[in-house]
């Protein structure tokens, strides 16, 4: 039988996600307090986590609201199942080409834009704006009030 915890944090994520049948969550007691285990299907983590983490944020700050009703404590760890997802580090330590050519993609991509491209570019919107701003302000001049 379901706790009230485990039945909440059910329930919301339930309404979540695409596949509310793999949703499960474990409870377990320790001397920090109650930990829930939430395991979703892999393709729904992102759903769960949300952009930067908010939808993740929220279910917790929930959780902590029921534990004041409850006088307990609740930590909320998402579980991902996902066999494919593997931490950088271990991504790093594969020496298959796949992975080589992955990691090379990801060097391309996320190479930062140097300092002197964005300030040629702040300049040249600065400028832009500097100049609409005397256009209207020579239009304003011409009027007769």
């Amino acid at each position: 039988m379901a706790t009230i915890d485990q039945q909440f944090v059910e329930y919301i994520v339930k309404t979540l996600v695409n596949n509310p049948d793999k949703v499960a969550v474990e409870r377990k007691i320790d001397e920090k307090g109650v930990l829930l285990s939430l395991t979703v299907d892999p393709e729904d983590v992102g759903r769960v986590i949300g952009k930067r983490g908010v939808t993740a944020q929220a279910i917790r700050v929930l959780l902590r609201a029921l534990g004041t009703k409850q006088d307990a404590r609740y930590n909320l760890k998402i579980v991902n199942t996902d066999d494919e997802a593997t931490p950088r580090h271990a991504e790093q330590a594969s020496t298959s080409p796949a992975a080589e050519e992955t990691e090379e993609v990801e060097e391309v991509i996320s190479e930062p834009e140097t300092k002197e491209t964005e300030t040629a570019e702040e300049e040249e919107e600065t400028s832009e704006l500097a100049e609409k701003t005397r256009a209207e302000l020579a239009d304003l001049d011409d009027l007769d009030i």
